[in-house]
């Protein structure tokens, strides 16, 4: 790996000779592969895989498998994700309380760490997950649905459009674009693109960006920002002005000594941060810290159950909102139509059913207002569950709907099929299914996971997985490795 000259002889001065060494060698070696189990979706996981120690889902491999080809990494049963970055579920856990929560994870895709923290908020949580690319917040939209959680909603805009919505947010998640420094093992084209000059534009870049969003952040609420970096300049001397400029407390998280994670490295200062090193921690390079808006209200200290009200509509923030009426109430559908989308439902009674265009979703009426509020200032990719799509005059139900947990278990008639059936089915092609199969809309399931549905016609099923998402490689590995393995 040829590093530019100025990258070594900062990063050289940053971290002394003989540790600048250890980080060449292993920036060098074989970089690991790691993913990160559904809790929503367990399916038998049995690996022998170590763990990685900061994340309660998430495993090392030893070797890398073939996951486009693996059903079902398809179905959301588990995210592909670098082991370092792993490590936000400890601010999460450490300060999010256990009430439920508003958060914003600002520069999501491709949704690594949105699927993430979804996991970990407190139940009856809404998680916002923004995109500032129109086509990576697809790709964003696509994994948070094939994750399964229906109290979420994907945005595409720019952090200052987000800036009116003052005191919104329990929790914020920068992820910040940066030099990408800790993704030179990972990534060739970070070392191609890398510059000083670079370093100092993401800088400003992300101060800007914190500068949006601060006013967002509730008194009292929690800001995680993170980089996948090394300099001091994007990391301590940003959350240095962080706390300088808008009086933010550095907040500790409590480590375990032996998961070898570096802290501060600016010198004259102690505030706690946390790096990731790849010659001292397994993963590629990552740096955390955790700040909290000054405010009366300290809803996240350590241990302390956020005091937001049990209904989001009493918040003082919501008050005065109301929805906006477009798409936000019930659609124009007959008592039938509105019985049949209810039975998909495992506990209906908690959504709001919105029609927009030719589309039904489901969205949690506790959340209407915020909802609102975000209509008024974002670009929304998609809100909530969808649950049906029209065709002709026939409603058919919604992909996200088929691999989401607010299913209901017996709504539609499941059908297990194998290996090659699953692969040609997200492939998009025609699946046939036993002389046993029923008629009509068929939930397919590998594994005994929910993979899509099918509307089954006799002779053959036509395949309702989404276009977009189908697999489109024509190759077939001639023994794929995948997390089940299965007997050809």
């Amino acid at each position: 790996m040829e590093l530019p000259a100025s990258f070594i002889d900062y990063t050289r001065a940053l971290l002394g000779d003989e540790e600048y060494t250890e980080l060449v060698t292993a920036l060098e070696s074989e970089q690991p592969v790691s993913i990160r189990l559904n809790p929503l979706k367990p399916f038998g996981f049995q690996s022998g895989e170590s763990a990685v120690p900061w994340c309660t889902s998430g495993f090392y491999l030893k070797e890398r498998l073939t996951f486009t080809f693996d059903p079902l990494f398809h179905a959301g049963c588990y995210y592909v994700q670098e082991a370092s970055s792993m490590f936000v579920e400890q601010a999460l856990r450490q300060y999010a309380g256990e009430e439920p929560a508003v958060m914003l994870d600002l520069c999501a895709a491709p949704g690594g760490k949105s699927t993430h923290v979804r996991g970990i908020l407190p139940e009856n949580s809404l998680l916002v997950a923004n995109e500032v690319i129109r086509n990576r917040s697809q790709i964003l939209a696509e994994n948070l649905t094939k994750w399964g959680h229906p109290d979420v909603v994907v945005t595409n805009s720019d952090p200052s459009d987000f800036t009116p919505l003052e005191e919104f947010f329990d929790v914020i998640l920068t992820d910040v674009p940066c030099s990408g420094e800790g993704m030179f093992r990972k990534d060739p084209v970070a070392v191609s693109e890398w510059s000083s000059e670079n370093v100092e534009i993401c800088r400003q870049r992300q101060r800007r960006i914190i500068s949006d969003i601060w006013p967002c952040l509730k008194p009292g609420g929690i800001l995680i920002y993170s980089t996948c970096t090394y300099n001091t300049k994007e990391n301590e001397e940003n959350v240095r002005w962080i706390k300088d400029e808008f009086g933010a407390e550095v907040l500790p998280l409590d480590v375990a000594e032996d998961w070898n994670i570096t802290g501060n490295l600016l010198q004259g200062e102690r505030f706690p941060v946390y790096r990731f090193l790849p010659h001292k921690t397994k993963g590629e390079g990552f740096f955390l810290a955790v700040l909290r808006k000054p405010g009366a209200e300290q809803a996240f200290a350590p241990g302390k159950a956020s005091e937001t009200p049990a209904v989001r509509g009493e918040n003082p923030r919501g008050k005065g909102r109301k929805p906006q009426g477009k798409g936000m109430k019930t659609p124009g559908l007959s008592k039938e139509q509105l019985s049949v989308l209810t039975e998909w439902l495992l506990a209906p009674d908690i959504y709001e059913f919105i029609q927009k265009g030719g589309s039904v979703s489901a969205f949690p009426k506790r959340y209407l207002p915020e909802l609102s509020a975000l209509q008024s200032s974002v670009r929304i990719v998609q809100a909530g569950l969808e649950i049906a799509g029209q065709k002709g005059k026939d409603w058919i139900p919604g992909h996200a709907l088929a691999v989401s947990h607010a299913l209901a278990p017996d709504a539609f008639p499941r059908e297990e099929i194998s290996y090659e059936q699953a692969v040609a089915y997200l492939r998009k092609e025609a699946v046939t299914l036993s002389d046993a199969a029923p008629r009509g809309v068929v939930l397919l399931t590998y594994k005994n996971m929910p993979l899509g549905f099918v509307k089954n016609i006799g002779n053959r099923a036509n395949n309702l997985y989404p276009q977009e998402w189908r697999i489109r490689s024509g190759h077939l590995p001639e023994k794929p490795k995948i997390v089940i393995s299965y007997e050809l």
